[in-house]
């Protein structure tokens, strides 16, 4: 009876031991299996996870827009004054909700090409008013054309055209005609050939973006998704070749198993460079654990603070010798036009860049651009994208609607809010696919551990018992 007794603790304690080991062992196995699931599944080709995802994006995406209104137009022409302008907004659109085209798979060097279409539908519920709303802003075409022709007889002639036009420094625009292009009156009279249509972002619809090549992490997954080559509509030959401008993926998503000292870069056609976001904190986003990686003020600094920037610093007067921080000029690529790119309401930038302009309210929670990551996947299942769009106005002494400045300006049009967010579906397929059953394997290694240890503890403590009590 007392050897069956004993041999029943040993049994037992054996299979506790049995159990804690298995669960041991189980642990990293499980982890292999995790992570080749993963790489299977991530991999940019027909049939996974990640490419229905990639081709079209099952997340709503929306841009939002305020629009800086101009107080004070007469004054600033007349007097040099400091600009005052009101933001009004937001206007939304829903956008990239068009399917990728032309996808074209290389398994010579495992690459998968594309070109991404654009596409803007605008949305009432989600707007402050309609696109015929009416702003006073800056005239583009007046702003810019002293800085594209710099000969003083050519300027001469633009200013009678300017004159005869009745254009002036301002302009009265609606929504529609700032965002997707209208007919100048100004650039309609030039007696060459040029383009008369105007707009902060025109042509937009019914044009791509691209042709973007990425790696498709079929040989490789620490590349998946990552920009190969760049090229397309616009010009190469604006961006000098030793600007580390086309780097990174493009943000929707990056090589799995994010950890949180990686530094993720991904490539913004609306800024012609790449930028790279820093682990900022831990979010949980509908019941899925995300990292939020933040753009740093560092990526629209001062040459003199990021060496990177040295590119966007094209003159030493407006940016008084690449100490000003806080834009970036980007006209290089803008076919010369004088545009600079900022966070929202100057966010970060230096006195002598906002000081000239009234009313503007820099907020970092409001204004700064973040990527909510899943870091076992690298998808991105939240982000919001923020930059704002700047015109450089300088005095220009042969064009009577610039003659009265006396200061440079760099003068905010409008601020726009990229955003998405996996819908509550998407949100509950991914946890059931993904993190769920990540968090079962997980879950059922630590029981059969810790079951395993208890049972070999219980049983052993049992049979020391008995033994002590047999030997009295």
């Amino acid at each position: 009876m007392g050897c069956d007794r004993n041999c029943g603790l040993i049994a037992g304690a054996v299979i506790g031991a049995v159990l804690a080991v298995f669960g041991g062992i189980l642990m990293p196995v499980g982890d292999m299996l995790i992570e080749k699931t993963i790489k299977k599944e991530v991999v940019l080709e027909e049939g996974t996870i990640a490419f229905k995802n990639w081709v079209k994006t099952g997340t709503e995406v929306y841009r939002q827009f305020w629009i800086f209104d101009v107080q004070n137009p007469q004054e600033v022409v007349v007097n040099s004054s400091n600009i005052k302008v009101k933001q009004r907004g937001p206007y939304t659109y829903r956008v990239r909700y068009l399917a990728k085209e032309n996808i074209t798979q290389d398994d010579e060097d495992h690459t998968v090409s594309f070109v991404q279409p654009n596409g803007a539908i605008f949305e009432p519920s989600l707007s402050v008013g309609t696109e015929n709303d009416t702003f006073t802003v800056l005239n583009l075409a007046v702003a810019a054309a002293p800085h594209i022709y710099q000969n003083a007889f050519v300027q001469v002639v633009l200013n009678s055209l300017i004159k005869k036009s009745k254009s002036s420094m301002f302009q009265n625009r609606t929504l529609k005609e700032l965002l997707w292009g209208y007919k100048d009156p100004f650039l309609s009279l030039v007696p060459y050939p040029i383009a008369t249509t105007v707009g902060v972002f025109y042509p937009y619809n019914n044009t791509v973006d691209g042709v973007y090549k990425v790696f498709n992490g079929k040989d490789d997954i620490s590349k998946v998704a990552i920009i190969d080559t760049y090229k397309g509509k616009r010009n190469l030959s604006y961006w000098p070749s030793y600007c580390d401008m086309i780097n990174g993926t493009d943000a929707a998503s990056f090589p799995p198993f994010v950890e949180k000292s990686r530094v993720l870069r991904f490539f913004s056609s609306d800024i012609c460079r790449s930028v790279y976001a820093v682990f900022g904190s831990e979010v949980d986003l509908k019941g899925i654990p995300v990292y939020r990686f933040v753009l740093p003020s560092k990526a629209f600094a001062s040459p003199v603070q990021n060496p990177d920037n040295h590119c966007f610093c094209t003159e030493t007067i407006v940016s008084k010798n690449c100490t000003s921080y806080g834009v970036l000029d980007i006209g290089k690529c803008k076919e010369g036009k004088p545009v600079y790119i900022s966070l929202p309401h100057f966010l970060h930038a230096s006195p002598d860049v906002s000081d000239p302009i009234e009313g503007l309210h820099p907020n970092e929670e409001e204004h700064r651009t973040y990527l909510d990551v899943e870091p076992i996947t690298g998808f991105t299942l939240q982000f919001a994208k923020r930059l704002q769009v700047n015109i450089l106005v300088k005095p220009a002494k042969k064009i009577e609607a610039l003659k009265g400045l006396k200061k440079n300006y760099i003068v905010p049009i409008l601020w726009l809010n990229e955003t998405g967010t996996i819908g509550d579906e998407k949100a509950q397929m991914f946890r059931n696919q993904v993190t769920g059953k990540i968090n079962l394997l997980k879950l059922v290694e630590l029981v059969l551990l810790g079951i395993g240890v208890v049972m070999f503890v219980a049983f052993m403590i049992s049979y020391c018992v008995c033994r002590t009590k047999k030997v009295k």
